[in-house]
């Protein structure tokens, strides 16, 4: 087994291996503590801290456009001033940012909350819409946040709807079943998540984007994200945003095709990555979801509660002490993941979709064909277990 190896420096991949499914499985099998996380790098330490390892060899620092989000705008997202950002990217990788924890003390709460609080509810699409009614899912957190609040009470206790929660979809929804979107299958996109999203998007040189559809992930400590890559998009031009609280994961980045062995780095809470260029269309996955070194305990940039008083035009509102303890109950065995994508360019519109069948038969002299978007997206969905 590949946990057994003690070093990712000794797994030999043969021509022609899938590589990256080796370096997958050896750490989804990691064990934390141990040498198994040795090459992984953490863009949260000095350069110095990273060691020498192939990984921290490929760490550069990335130019931000420190022009182009004012300080003010900045903190209305919840963010510290663009020239206080730490953001690297990776030798090989063009267009692949890395940003640790930009976020201002406390202001993650807004945006944990909103992923377990609002975000989830309908009419937005969930996992959970394949077995329940809407009606039954219509407010996940109502109906969960007394089990949360009673966790640590009750641990034979049965879990909650939100603890069985896995993804939901933003804005255009995303079809798990033809990799496709759809112009009939929309709901408004939160517009705080959007106001963040073009903020982030705008510091990393992507002036004008416009966040159109997100995909919400919920990790529990067992969950993985399977090997795929994010074409679904029509337009790639666009950079995918990703932003990570909770408990840290192992992220992975590899290449075009899956015989080249990926990059393995740490993802810890407030971390956003931007992919885009030639980044944009790698091979990416999660294979392991990190317990707290302290038991279920929260991230340290988590313990801090937001001011106060907030700017009068922020897009981040106060979050209950209430609230608060059925997050940070949730959190303490879960990571959440958003990412944010702009589908269609300025003017694009979405391609129509093939004829039915019935009216195939139907032929007339000159008339044309579209042929249907054949592309494919090897995403695969978390690790369901309800």
């Amino acid at each position: 087994m590949a946990a057994a190896v003690g070093s990712v420096a000794t797994l030999a991949v043969e021509p022609g291996e899938d590589a990256f499914r080796k370096l997958f499985r050896f750490y989804r099998q990691s064990r934390p503590g141990t040498t198994d996380l040795e090459g992984v790098i953490d863009f949260s330490v000095s350069h110095a801290a990273r060691g020498t390892g192939p990984g921290a060899l490929k760490v550069v620092k990335s130019q931000l456009n420190l022009c182009s989000v004012s300080d003010h705008d900045a903190l209305r997202a919840g963010l510290q001033p663009v020239s206080k950002w730490q953001a690297h990217g990776l030798q090989g990788y063009p267009g692949f940012i890395f940003i640790s924890n930009p976020f201002l003390p406390g202001y993650q709460w807004h945006w944990v909350k909103q992923c377990l609080k609002l975000y989830s509810r309908k009419p937005n699409v969930c996992n959970l819409d394949k077995h329940m009614t809407k009606e039954e899912t219509q407010d996940l957190w109502e109906q969960s946040k007394e089990f949360l609040r009673c966790k640590e009470v009750n641990k034979r206790r049965p879990r909650s709807l939100l603890e069985k929660l896995r993804w939901v979809t933003l804005g255009y929804h995303y079809n798990w079943d033809s990799k496709r979107y759809s112009a009939d299958h929309y709901t408004p996109f939160p517009s705080d998540l959007a106001f963040l999203s073009e903020q982030v998007a705008a510091a990393c040189g992507f002036q004008g984007f416009q966040a159109e559809a997100g995909i919400l992930n919920y990790y529990r400590l067992d969950s993985t994200l399977g090997i795929h890559v994010d074409r679904s998009e029509l337009d790639h031009s666009r950079p995918l945003l990703s932003f990570s609280f909770g408990q840290s994961a192992i992220f992975l980045l590899g290449g075009l095709k899956r015989d080249e062995a990926p990059t393995p780095m740490f993802m810890h809470s407030g971390d956003i990555m931007v992919m885009s260029g030639f980044s944009r269309l790698l091979n990416h996955a999660v294979p392991r979801v990190l317990p707290s070194p302290e038991g279920e305990s929260l991230p340290g940039c988590l313990w801090t509660p937001p001011p106060a008083d907030l700017p009068r035009d922020s897009v981040v509102e106060p979050c209950s002490g209430e609230d608060w303890q059925v997050c940070a109950s949730y959190l303490k065995t879960a990571r959440v993941n958003m990412t944010v994508r702009q589908v269609l360019a300025v003017g694009q519109d979405f391609p129509l979709e093939p004829m039915e069948e019935n009216k195939r038969n139907i032929t007339t002299e000159g008339s044309c064909h579209l042929d249907e978007d054949n592309s494919q997206v090897k995403r695969a969905r978390l690790n369901p277990d309800c």
